[in-house]
């Protein structure tokens, strides 16, 4: 499962920046959204692969915080990305005929660099909270990277203040991405319901269908995992959950994006052309 998410993932990257027709806002963010993809699975995987085969689960305490930061960096940039390319998606309906004068190559950048500063700054501020934290020797963590929850859990010392800035970070940097989404679309479906023929309707929902199938995967599994770790008391159950989070999403995603799009797949077929 990780071999075929980085291989799709670089897929996507590779066809996007070898295809000119490509060099657009939507496919520029697409192949930023693999990227953090790529990064967002291997700040874990390759730890726990490595772990079963040397059959050694220890992990530093500066390891631990690194692999935290880079962690929280990835996911964060996953839900800024998909609040970004739910507002390209917003222009695109809402007000084609300015689409690329409003989503030029300036703005593009410049919304991708404030989502990894924004990503950047949420990774810090959990990086913070926790080196603030002790533990005792020989601390076991019962998952399979570290989790914050589960960080916090093992402290020695008292973790209420810093649960309840953990959770106004958690609802800060996740409310307003998603609250930016919901209004994106809410905006999309009224502009829809304005087009009067139904095959100008149905091209419309198309061109968002993708965006919202990984929107819905994204966040919906992502709850799966907050209630599990949160609710269960098994610690199995919420291990289970995250592996679901942090391998199968990145790797579904490609084919999301490629399965019905015409353009990424005669990008793919070109680019597999060429190496042949």
């Amino acid at each position: 499962m990780y071999l075929l998410t980085m291989l799709g993932n670089l897929l996507i990257i590779l066809a996007v920046s070898s295809d000119s027709h490509l060099h657009t806002p939507m496919y520029f963010f697409l192949s930023i959204l693999s990227m953090a993809d790529i990064g967002f699975t291997s700040t874990t995987i390759p730890k726990m692969i490595l772990d079963i085969q040397t059959h050694s689960r220890v992990i530093s305490y500066a390891g631990c915080l690194i692999q935290l930061s880079f962690f929280i960096i990835f996911g964060c940039l996953d839900t800024t990305l998909l609040t970004v390319m739910a507002y390209d998606r917003f222009v695109a309906i809402c007000y084609p005929l300015h689409y690329l004068v409003i989503m030029n190559p300036r703005l593009c950048s410049l919304l991708v660099l404030v989502s990894f500063l924004i990503s950047l700054l949420e990774s810090q501020l959990h990086y913070l909270l926790m080196s603030q934290l002790s533990f005792c020797t020989n601390v076991e963590i019962p998952h399979f990277f570290c989790d914050p929850a589960q960080l916090l859990k093992l402290a020695c010392n008292d973790t209420s203040t810093s649960e309840i800035v953990i959770y106004f970070i958690g609802v800060i940097f996740g409310g307003v991405p998603v609250s930016g989404i919901i209004f994106s679309y809410y905006k999309i479906v009224s502009s829809i319901l304005r087009v009067p023929s139904s095959g100008g309707k149905y091209k419309a929902f198309v061109t968002c269908a993708s965006h919202l199938s990984a929107v819905c995967l994204f966040y919906g599994t992502g709850l799966v995992v907050y209630f599990s770790s949160t609710v269960s008391r098994s610690p199995k159950k919420g291990a289970v959950a995250s592996v679901v989070y942090m391998v199968v999403i990145p790797m579904l995603n490609p084919f999301i994006y490629s399965l019905r799009n015409r353009d990424i797949k005669r990008a793919l077929q070109g680019l597999l052309n060429r190496t042949a």
